[in-house]
């Protein structure tokens, strides 16, 4: 799979200070966190972690795709939410990687819809296309 050119609308910048046990902060102070490994890594768990950040921004970015899609298929979506699950364990080769769940909750259409819908926001959403191929990634509608 190649890479395709980038039209870019908008750059975000964060810095990190310290790695897992320090600080993550944007360039324009909207963001300012404190991040701890978890309990289960053997962190003190006293702040967020970076798994979780990128469960906030997948979340938010495929319900963002989930409203184009709907938009465009002219369906309800409204009181829909997203809810992204990210695994961090060991690979084979000794690293680390990641693994995703993706589970959208879509009430006022029926289950095929909210099927297809999903399918096609996993199409549009940039974290779906910039993971594609290189983490798993499952699609459940609740």
């Amino acid at each position: 799979m190649s890479v395709q050119p980038l039209e870019v609308l908008y750059t975000a910048v964060a810095t990190a200070e310290n790695g897992r046990d320090g600080r993550v902060a944007s360039d324009d102070g909207k963001l300012d966190v404190v991040v701890n490994p978890p309990k289960e890594l053997g962190g003190s768990g006293a702040g967020t972690n970076p798994e979780q950040l990128f469960a906030a921004g997948y979340s938010a970015c495929f319900q963002g795709a989930l409203g184009v899609v709907a938009r465009q298929e002219k369906a309800d979506i409204s009181g829909s939410t997203v809810t992204a699950e990210v695994g961090l364990g060991k690979l084979p080769n000794g690293g680390f990687g990641l693994k995703v769940a993706l589970s959208a909750s879509i009430p006022n259409v029926d289950r095929d819809t909210a099927l297809a819908l999903v399918e096609k926001a996993h199409q549009v959403c940039p974290y779906s296309n910039a993971t594609r191929g290189n983490i798993e990634v499952a699609l459940t509608v609740a």
